[in-house]
């Protein structure tokens, strides 16, 4: 049996009234529907640091203030076989437990559900590992019944 993508990846999207948005800890997935057979010089799309902008046929899809920060120059969006808009954004935060908890301040979140299984909190950067790994790791054998 086949598993989709975002399945095995453990990246949920977020569904909205024109696609659904999605995240890892560095960046930010935005899959638009348009009408079949739209053209590149119909979408107009701004990415900055801080806003995104989109439009599709002279209607606006969304407009506003992102949650976190993106690098500016490395944002992207494709016209996908002529009816799905796809955007990607680097965050400039790219450290664990930064989870958006939605796309644009107060608009499109995540239920509470999804961001708590996308980013469960677990945080290690400054754990001390320590042990003998490069004999096998440690000796879990007096633990056995």
């Amino acid at each position: 049996m086949s598993v989709h993508f975002e399945e095995r990846s453990g990246v949920i999207p977020c569904k909205t009234p024109w696609g659904s948005w999605s995240q890892t800890m560095e960046e930010v997935f935005i899959e638009v529907n348009v009408p079949h057979g739209t053209s590149g010089k119909e979408v107009k799309c701004n990415l900055g640091s801080k806003q995104i902008e989109l439009h599709v046929k002279g209607q606006q899809v969304f407009k506003g203030k992102l949650f976190g920060t993106t690098v500016a120059d490395e944002g992207t969006w494709t016209l996908e076989d002529k009816c799905m808009v796809r955007i990607v954004l680097m965050k400039t935060n790219r450290e664990a437990g930064n989870c958006w908890a939605s796309l644009l301040e107060g608009e499109y979140c995540a239920d509470a559900w999804t961001n708590d299984i996308t980013n469960p909190g677990f945080d290690f950067s400054g754990a001390d590992i320590s042990g003998n790994f490069a004999g096998g790791g440690p000796d879990f054998s007096s633990l056995r019944k």
